[in-house]
């Protein structure tokens, strides 16, 4: 499976998940992490039909209110209603800093 996600991720332009279910969560967190480590630089969508994510983006919020989640990497959460949105917002997406470690610990 990892070596499959690696692949898809090594050709893709960039992720938009569409609704779904665990699996699809655990696959739009893995490249987003990526993401944030700076594994690549590609955008990463969440294709908000029907308001689906609604609950996932307000934790989004929470973990960034809480301190859990930098503004940066909660921008790098691109959502819409409609696929043209989501590629709108790929087409300007700029990749933040990507978090680096020193001597074994996180520095934010």
């Amino acid at each position: 499976m990892h070596e499959r996600k690696a692949k898809m991720a090594e050709l893709a332009d960039g992720f938009i998940a569409l609704p779904g279910g665990p699996g699809t969560l655990e696959e739009y967190f893995e490249v987003f992490t990526w993401g944030q480590l700076g594994l690549h630089r590609k955008p990463c969508g969440l294709f908000n039909i029907r308001h689906y994510f609604n609950p996932l983006l307000a934790m989004f919020d929470t973990m960034e209110r809480e301190r859990f989640m930098k503004p940066e990497y909660r921008a790098m959460v691109i959502t819409d209603e409609t696929p043209e949105g989501i590629l709108d917002q790929f087409a300007n997406d700029e990749a933040p800093v990507a978090k680096t470690y020193h001597r074994g610990q996180r520095v934010m």
